[in-house]
């Protein structure tokens, strides 16, 4: 399996059977720029949302338009963006399953929030931020963390899927920074592989990831913290 970083928290993932774009937040995500759109979108099968901030969201609408990808989001947010144009719509919600040819992805928790301001000035509900779980056929595991803090259970999701790769976010203010989210690694996860994120992009954030690398080290978990573009092999 292939994974792509694409700036911020948007991932692209490469396995025998799809190709994945994960929260695709391309435009005006200061991580994308200077990469191929086109080339970096091509062939996508599907788009999973973690949650409904428009760094996350990003540009689902059109990329769906383009791809003809299926959406899969939460249930409001999934009901949201029907009403934006998009047609090819799989939702489900925290603790639930929802099968494609060749991987699953489950609605784990995560400590954020998710809404939306449209242009009218309403505020919009998108239901609840989650992480997603996601088991490939004879590939690794991958646990897309969302945006969050630590929480005990992470021990439960843990002991439930056994990510084998954990894709983490660390740049603070708006979710965990790097010294908690490599406490919870340590304490709650195991991954073989773990891909920090949600850093470097704005300045209100964490620019590096230093914190999170210097935190997990002496673990036994492979850090590997890619340029935008570049792809990692699990």
């Amino acid at each position: 399996m292939k994974i792509t970083w694409l700036g911020h928290a948007a991932f692209r993932l490469d396995s025998a059977k799809a190709s994945i774009l994960i929260d695709p937040f391309l435009t005006h995500n200061p991580g994308f720029a200077g990469l191929d759109r086109k080339d970096m979108t091509k062939g996508v099968t599907h788009i999973l949302l973690t949650h409904g901030h428009g760094d996350h969201v990003g540009d689902t609408v059109e990329l769906a338009r383009e791809t003809g990808a299926t959406v899969l989001a939460n249930a409001d947010l999934a009901a949201w963006l029907g009403t934006k144009g998009v047609d090819k719509l799989e939702m489900g919600n925290t603790g639930g399953t929802i099968h494609f040819e060749g991987f699953t992805v489950t609605f784990t928790n995560a400590l954020h929030s998710s809404a939306q301001v449209t242009e009218d000035g309403v505020s919009h509900a998108l239901g609840n931020a989650n992480g997603l779980m996601m088991h490939f056929e004879d590939e690794a595991s991958v646990l897309h963390m969302g945006d969050t803090d630590i929480f005990s259970d992470m021990k439960l999701i843990h002991e439930l899927h056994q990510p084998d790769v954990g894709i983490v976010p660390i740049g603070d203010r708006f979710t965990m920074g790097g010294a908690v989210a490599a406490l919870a690694c340590q304490r709650f996860f195991d991954f073989k592989t773990a891909i920090p994120c949600h850093y470097g992009s704005f300045p209100i954030i964490d620019q590096t990831p230093e914190k999170f690398v210097a935190g997990m080290d002496g673990t036994r978990t492979r850090v590997v913290a890619p340029q935008p573009g570049a792809a990692v092999e699990v």
